[in-house]
């Protein structure tokens, strides 16, 4: 005779439904251009609030009290400024016009690796940037940003022409290469700075929630030693995950202020 190992209650798996969290206060629903839309204040909002708080902080921890032979806090607010203004600004956007832009660029780090690590923090565990909403205001402004400071160096039409014109083509096949040109650095930059960060963060969130739930459904639903393991060895993965997430929080915030360094500078460049 052969049993089979059945499981009590079939298991839902996570999925983009997840993402959608529920108001904490101030729940309704409001209409907008003939839709019915959600309203309330949600974790997210209260999260990327927060985060400029967290920001100035530790900022002003890091700083008050400035001395020659810096303490704990002063030296790692100083390294990660000089890290940013040294690795990221300086090198993509030139020593002249560097300072211009240090202050933007180190809020934009700090802002975006603080709502980043909100996913490995417990209880707190929701990433702001897996929501496409906050990439895109942060990838907007970024756009303006380099956009305007082309415009100011350049003019509009001399923007322009730097941007969509390569530098010593000349004939007919300009006619193909300004739209294309114009499409990829005008019009594309913003899209690409958004699904990078917010796909990564949005696949990260989804495989821990995908290990955790699915670890707790095979301990406590999944009858047998098969469950027993199979949750053990789920929840194992999901903390080593965690570990790698680690690294991909940074690493995407160091990658979308690098790109946004580099537009700045391209922005600035005489030319193309």
């Amino acid at each position: 005779m052969t049993s089979t190992v059945l499981a009590q209650e079939p298991f839902t798996p996570p999925g983009p439904g997840d993402f959608d969290l529920p108001a904490i206060f101030g729940g309704g629903s409001f209409d907008f251009f003939g839709q019915a839309q959600m309203g309330g204040v949600t974790k997210p909002m209260v999260l990327v609030g927060l985060s400029a708080i967290i920001a100035i902080g530790l900022l002003y921890a890091m700083s008050r009290r400035a001395a020659i032979v810096p303490g704990r806090l002063q030296f790692a607010g100083e390294s990660v400024y000089g890290f940013v203004r040294n690795t990221i600004v300086r090198e993509n956007i030139g020593a002249d016009d560097a300072m211009k832009y240090v202050p933007y660029l180190f809020g934009l780090f700090m802002f975006v690796i603080i709502n980043n690590y909100y996913g490995v923090i417990p209880v707190v565990q929701f990433p702001t940037m897996s929501r496409i909403g906050y990439v895109v205001a942060i990838a907007l402004v970024a756009w303006l940003v380099y956009n305007i400071a082309g415009i100011r160096r350049h003019g509009l039409l001399g923007y322009l022409k730097l941007q969509t014109i390569p530098g010593g083509l000349t004939g007919p096949i300009l006619i193909i290469l300004i739209p294309l040109e114009f499409f990829s650095n005008i019009l594309v930059r913003p899209v690409t700075l958004t699904l990078r960060l917010f796909a990564t963060m949005f696949a990260g969130h989804l495989l821990l929630l995908v290990f955790s739930l699915g670890g707790e459904y095979l301990f406590f639903d999944y009858s047998g030693v098969v469950g027993i393991l199979g949750g053990l060895v789920s929840w194992l993965m999901a903390i080593l995950i965690s570990f790698l997430e680690l690294l991909i929080m940074f690493l995407q915030a160091y990658v979308f202020t690098l790109l946004v360094s580099m537009y700045i500078g391209l922005a600035l460049a005489d030319e193309h």
